[in-house]
């Protein structure tokens, strides 16, 4: 019998200790027979950021007040929550990050030709949403982006057969990641509501905890803001997330002629545990041609 199955506690802890990577038998219980409870969890958790920070401190020889005039203000409540969550990912998994850049020409011309049947009125809808779904149709082909690490029987991974996708969104409490469930049984209009009414629940806080985890694999996009590439930390216990800048035009060769493009910068970061530098490749190349030149996206309205 291992070590973690001699644990007293409930199911319903063992899945928040694994949430936040935190291993089970390494946690002191405080109730009665030793028995692991949420809070032992938590202080668990509290007490390795603590000792993470202790090496730090030695290294501040001057406060930053002795420079100059400085403010002291409170952390965002919901960057507090998701700062251990955040520290346990970057620790646990070996990052590595793929970027590459997808040729959209034909995606934008398509998504600016779209209307709405009864108005006729041009019809607005998010580049992300063409992304969601050529990206599930990429991870059908490659199913160990939609694994995970299974913590507790070493050596194994868990492969979901469900797909539903992280998004990350930009709110003032700070960085939400609610997931659109179930997304490969969803038409692209389904898909647009479902992620306006998402983020809007996400901005107004009145989002479900539980919609933040059960993910496959999370999408964090910064083309409404700025920026070409850059290297998003996987959510864990996800192995992937994709990150994409914003979109820009550039000269291409295409049957020895320059063409004014339209490309996507993305940025794959992934479990090296899990998934090797070729695998990224193939699935960067796969999802590149679900973005273009496979139009996966026209057969989804």
């Amino acid at each position: 019998m291992s070590e973690d199955k001699k644990i007293f506690t409930t199911p319903n802890v063992r899945k928040f200790a694994r949430e936040l990577g935190a291993n089970i038998s390494e946690i002191k219980g405080t109730q009665r027979k030793g028995r692991v409870s949420h809070e032992d969890v938590k202080n668990f958790i509290n007490n390795q950021l603590n000792e993470n920070k202790q090496p730090n401190k030695s290294k501040m020889e001057f406060k930053h007040s002795e420079f100059g005039e400085v403010e002291i203000k409170e952390i965002p409540r919901v960057k507090k929550i998701a700062a251990p969550h955040l520290l346990n990912s970057w620790q646990t998994i070996p990052h590595v990050t793929h970027h590459d850049e997808a040729d959209v020409t034909e995606l934008e011309e398509f998504r600016a030709s779209l209307t709405d049947i009864n108005t006729g009125e041009k019809k607005k809808m998010s580049p992300l949403v063409f992304i969601i779904k050529s990206l599930v149709a990429t991870m059908k082909k490659y199913p160990s982006f939609n694994s995970s690490i299974d913590e507790i029987n070493e050596g194994k991974m868990t492969l979901k057969k469900y797909f539903h996708i992280g998004i990350a969104v930009d709110t003032e409490h700070g960085l939400m990641v609610p997931k659109i469930r179930d997304v490969n049984k969803k038409n692209l209009n389904q898909i647009s509501l479902e992620l306006k009414e998402v983020s809007e629940k996400c901005r107004k806080l009145k989002i479900d905890k539980k919609e933040f985890f059960g993910g496959s694999i999370t999408i964090t996009s910064l083309g409404g803001i700025g920026g070409s590439f850059f290297t998003p930390i996987i959510n864990y216990p996800e192995v992937a997330i994709l990150g994409v800048g914003r979109t820009y035009y550039k000269q291409v060769l295409i049957d020895n002629e320059f063409q004014k493009r339209i490309m996507l910068p993305l940025s794959l970061s992934y479990d090296h545990r899990i998934i090797d530098g070729a695998e990224a490749a193939r699935f960067s190349n796969e999802l590149k041609d679900n973005l273009g030149k496979n139009f996966a996206y026209k057969l989804a309205l």
